[in-house]
């Protein structure tokens, strides 16, 4: 399944310009198109179309969403192995891995900027021991990791 852009598209480029794994083509002023066999939906051509010309797989209008509300990653390292397998699901190569836990010789995932992060969550659905959660980056004071003082 993959999301589709409506009759209503103006041909702004924005779904253009965040999309991944460049699956939408389309010029300027004219109706863009999603290749489905290239979409992995992620959903972020939705949250920035202004006029809400996206449609989902279930056949719901995506809304649009200011990149500050985005949900980002949160880190719990009391229960990340770290196997790494959010930074190579990530579309957006938004994550890295850094030594977070003091004592630990082992490395942690981490999110150096928050605004490279498309939301997907697909880090987190693929986290095989559920140590991301996502979390509203508005008024978020707490850090994109949990630091272990050991």
């Amino acid at each position: 399944m993959t999301y589709f852009i409506l009759d209503s598209c103006i041909g702004c480029g924005l779904c253009k310009t965040i999309c991944p794994s460049q699956a939408i083509t389309g010029k300027k002023k004219e109706l863009y198109k999603i290749k489905a066999d290239i979409c992995i939906e992620c959903g972020s051509c939705g949250r920035v179309c202004p006029l809400s010309a996206v449609e989902d797989n279930f056949g719901l209008i995506a809304q649009r969403v200011e990149k500050k509300a985005w949900v980002k990653p949160f880190f719990n390292l009391d229960t990340c192995m770290s196997c790494g397998i959010c930074l190579d699901t990530c579309p957006a190569g938004a994550l890295d891995s850094n030594t977070q836990k003091i004592g630990s010789r082992h490395v942690f995932p981490y999110l150096p900027d928050e605004f490279v992060c498309m939301g997907c969550q697909f880090c987190a659905s693929d986290c095989p021991v559920d140590a991301i959660i996502m979390v509203p980056r508005i008024a978020d004071q707490s850090p994109t990791t949990l630091k272990q003082e050991s």
